[in-house]
């Protein structure tokens, strides 16, 4: 299944990813105000805000915290300069960078982003899908079709708690620090970061760095840097935040924090995956 897959990989993709490589003459650090920073409110994301916090350019930036696709609106509607967003928002940006060597991904299963039910996944009928986060949605929505191969009613929830209605034959797509509670609820869910990884062989990125125009390269060295430093202190992190799972195993060992190479590939062709799909069937707009 794999040397099937990666086939389209070398192909230039729909959706080119660029980076930022020189300061240009307008950039937002020119501006007479802070590069306005947009990231999630969620456990994942806690060693990057750590590493922001307790860096040097704090005082040059301002940091809004919410769900993933309250960022990413913020950032198609120029609220922000620069977000950790979900990458299916990458089509709809008319301007986009990657600003960084670091992310939200996956080699394997990933704990917090996973279909919950009480019934074994072909025999649900329906699927609830949260309204936090639209790659989330999308991988769902490509697995069900052609990893499960199957076809079940999926429903937007469109903002409102929903978990309680997971029961028969009714599952629900669960994402972030809700889905670690789930996991104590439900008793079988299946993962997308495992799926993913199984289908394609590949690496998978949920959450990307990403401004809506060029930014310096001092900001984003002192941005990198501010990630790293994040990641560099781990323990106290877990000291600082609580959880019902493991947050050591769960920095360590379910999120994988670096953009390296095969999680630029595994992008690349999930974006593919989605242009193949009816653009309709992702609901990008929220």
């Amino acid at each position: 299944m794999l040397a099937r897959i990666a086939t389209g990989l070398e192909r230039t993709g729909v959706f080119p990813l660029n980076y930022c490589k020189f300061a240009p003459k307008n950039t937002a650090n020119a501006l007479e105000r802070k590069i306005r920073i947009g990231a999630v409110n969620y456990l994942n994301t806690k060693p990057l805000l750590y590493g922001l916090n307790h860096a040097p350019l704090s005082s040059e930036t301002e940091i809004t915290l919410d769900y993933p696709a309250k960022i990413a609106t913020r950032l198609m509607n120029d609220e922000i300069d620069i977000g950790l967003v979900p990458v299916a928002i990458i089509p709809r940006l008319r301007e986009y960078y990657l600003v960084s060597d670091f992310c939200i991904g996956c080699d394997g299963p990933v704990s917090s982003v996973a279909i919950f039910g009480e019934r074994p996944i072909e025999e649900l009928s329906t699927i609830l899908l949260d309204y936090q986060s639209r790659t989330s949605v999308a991988l769902a929505r490509i697995l069900l079709k052609n990893y499960w191969k199957l076809n079940p009613v999926v429903v937007d929830t469109k903002g409102e708690e929903f978990r309680h209605q997971i029961m028969g034959s009714t599952g629900g797509l669960v994402i972030g620090d809700r889905a670690l509670e789930q996991r104590t609820i439900s008793p079988i869910h299946y993962d997308l970061g495992e799926a993913w990884k199984d289908h394609t062989g590949l690496s998978f990125v949920f959450a990307a760095w990403i401004s809506n125009k060029p930014l310096s390269e001092k900001f984003i060295t002192a941005f990198n840097e501010a990630n790293r430093k994040g990641l560099e202190n781990l323990d106290k992190v877990i000291g600082e935040n609580k959880s019902v799972f493991n947050l050591s195993d769960y920095y360590r060992k379910f999120i994988s924090y670096n953009l390296d190479a095969e999680k630029r590939r595994g992008l690349r062709l999930f974006l593919e995956m989605m242009n193949e799909q009816k653009p309709s069937a992702f609901n990008l707009k929220r």
